[in-house]
């Protein structure tokens, strides 16, 4: 690959990934937002202070020189690991990746059904990632197999996922509230603001009704929300229904069902994971430089 190539890709991803995903149109001399939100001329300044100006030019060699090495250097890392693991035919089993989606998704906020599937395909190139370059980085070490089933006797089980919904609610005092709530919900009016105006829930009520990642084992979840739940599709809401504290309605933004795995199918990836420990090593693909060509503008 050419060094003027090269130093094109690097200017990309900076317009690409840091100057609001940006990209150019040689024929106007402009630098256009993805979604048309804001058009840069070129030749005309990006800021003006008094009668100081940056141009344009200015500003992206300022994000080259800040960002430019560490952001290619992501990028030369990432084929790296996928055309080594094409030939060694490393791949990551899929119930592997749910159970990392799953955990991810516990420790996000509320989003749209379209944010959740924008944030998933990212989680699964970097879980794929991450897995390959394990692989990769402990390929030729050992684990004794009575060390592997000794230590999945102990620690087996933080490898498993129990059962998760992620919920919010409306809670008011009797049917004929709810049904207010439903019908105005029916005629497009958003969940959470409907929570803040008419729900009796005071610790959510402000949060627009959220319950976060409950455990469907919990103590805390009511018995009559996890039948609910359990019959719901993702991204909907409930009619109303008798609930332990008053009338309810509920929202799912996530089922997250329980993922287990026996000796034989998480072998291979705790196998990596202490060979990993045993060895030092951190997850950084540098050694696997080595064993391509690789030319970059940043030198060997």
């Amino acid at each position: 690959m050419s060094k003027k190539l090269l130093l094109g890709i690097v200017v990309v991803l900076l317009v690409t990934n840091i100057a609001s995903l940006l990209f150019w149109n040689q024929e106007e001399k402009t630098v256009i937002s993805e979604n048309d939100e804001m058009e840069i001329k070129q030749n005309e300044p990006v800021a003006t202070i008094g009668e100081e100006e940056i141009s344009y030019q200015q500003w992206v060699d300022k994000l080259r020189s800040a960002h430019g090495q560490k952001q290619l250097k992501t990028m030369v890392d990432r084929v790296v690991v996928n055309q080594l693991s094409q030939e060694e035919n490393i791949e990551i089993d899929e119930k592997i990746m749910q159970r990392e989606i799953s955990f991810l998704y516990t420790m996000q906020d509320i989003m749209t059904e379209e944010e959740s599937e924008r944030e998933e395909e990212k989680w699964r190139e970097d879980i794929i990632y991450r897995y390959q370059l394990q692989q990769l980085l402990t390929a030729d070490a050992s684990i004794p197999e009575e060390e592997l089933q000794t230590y999945y006797d102990t620690y087996g089980e933080q490898y498993n996922f129990s059962s998760s919904i992620k919920l919010s609610h409306i809670l008011v005092d009797n049917f004929e509230t709810a049904e207010k709530v439903y019908s105005e919900l029916e005629q497009g009016a958003k969940f959470e603001l409907l929570a803040r105006e008419y729900s009796i829930d005071e610790e959510t009520k402000n949060g627009g009704g959220y319950l976060g990642s409950i455990y469907t084992s919990s103590q805390f979840l009511p018995s009559s929300y996890e039948e609910e739940a359990l019959e719901m599709d993702d991204h909907t809401y409930s009619e109303p229904f008798q609930a332990e504290n008053g009338v309810a309605i509920l929202y799912l933004h996530k089922e997250l069902p329980e993922i287990k795995f026996t000796y034989e199918e998480i072998k291979p990836y705790m196998e990596s994971e202490l060979a990993l420990q045993e060895l030092g090593q951190t997850l950084n693909a540098d050694p696997l430089w080595e064993e391509l060509d690789i030319e970059w503008i940043y030198g060997q």
